[in-house]
């Protein structure tokens, strides 16, 4: 047994793509409940209350849907020197340094086999509350605001891929992920993976592509602090008219508690809440779902809609 890369300390924050700025824009902000931490060019940067850095969700007008890049933050300036080093070393495209945007500083980037555009960066910009959203508690990012739902922070995406087996390799090379669980097929591919890189259960899942698409985004997802919030935020979905595609309810794999919406673009997002389930063992065994086991449905025995399998952004046109 090796031991694992520890130079990546956590997700960083996503860009979203829509086609309907100000739809997708006034669902985040006045429904989903994120924060407006400013607007630069064509994106607007947003934040959950308790989030700590400028951005978590940059959200960027673009003529179609799905994901511009995914970042992560890595744990020194001498810990992305290394995780560079490394991908240069790697088979996998390099795409080289930028300067950043208003929520960080320079930051690396690399694409995976399949399309994902990530990047990796140490310098950040912090949130700094003014007077009117400074924190009672000194130890909070910012206010508590009841605006929409009001998710606490960010938690996960979940990216699609055609070889979710290709796509782990790539999560465990260049940044040094484990795999907490995954599901294992019965023609022998791998369904899908949930990665780690420090002791959250999971920050990303990649499951495997059915529409015929190419870097495509499944879902992003924000934490809430417990199920009775998701429960709230299903009722502000509905008086909203959101479409809600399923939940809530909870998963078998990684226990979470989830509801999952499309906002205005046709991104799929979640809300969730996974409890206080931490991996603190060092030496975690991935935990292998059958997929009879996982045909069974949610955990409660709610069964996966057509729709979870196939759904995704950008949509796949017919011609593809």
């Amino acid at each position: 047994m090796t031991d694992p890369i520890q130079d990546v300390a956590h997700l960083g924050h996503v860009e979203m793509y829509t086609d309907k700025f100000d739809d997708s824009l006034d669902f985040f902000t006045r429904v989903y409940g994120l924060k407006l931490s400013g607007i630069d060019g064509d994106s607007a940067y947003l934040r959950a209350w308790d989030d700590y850095e400028f951005c978590t969700l940059k959200l960027t007008r673009h003529h179609t849907t799905g994901v511009g890049h995914i970042g992560y933050r890595v744990v020194s300036p001498e810990a992305l020197e290394r995780r560079v080093a490394s991908i240069e070393a790697s088979d996998y495209k390099v795409i080289g340094w930028i300067d950043g945007d208003p929520s960080h500083g320079r930051a690396f980037r690399f694409q995976d086999p399949f399309g994902h555009v990530f990047e990796l960066y140490w310098e950040t910009n912090r949130y700094k509350a003014d007077d009117a959203d400074k924190a009672a508690l000194k130890n909070m990012s910012s206010r508590f605001h009841a605006q929409g739902a009001c998710p606490r922070r960010i938690d996960h995406l979940n990216l699609l891929a055609d070889d979710v087996s290709v796509f782990r390799d790539f999560m465990q090379t260049c940044l040094g992920s484990r795999v907490t669980e995954q599901i294992q097929l019965d023609n022998g591919r791998l369904g899908g993976c949930w990665f780690t890189i420090n002791n959250k259960t999971y920050d990303l899942a990649c499951t495997e592509e059915h529409g015929r698409g190419n870097a495509r985004l499944h879902h992003v997802t924000y934490a809430m602090d417990q199920r009775e919030d998701i429960l709230r935020a299903a009722d502000i979905f509905l008086e909203n008219g959101v479409h809600i595609e399923t939940g809530p309810h909870k998963h078998a794999i990684q226990g979470t508690f989830f509801l999952y919406v499309w906002e205005p673009a046709g991104n799929r997002v979640e809300l969730a809440n996974a409890g206080a389930r931490l991996i603190l063992a060092p030496d975690w065994e991935t935990v292998t779902w059958t997929e009879t086991e996982r045909k069974k449905g949610q955990a409660w025995g709610l069964k996966t809609i057509e729709t979870f399998h196939t759904h995704g952004t950008p949509p796949v046109m017919e011609s593809e």
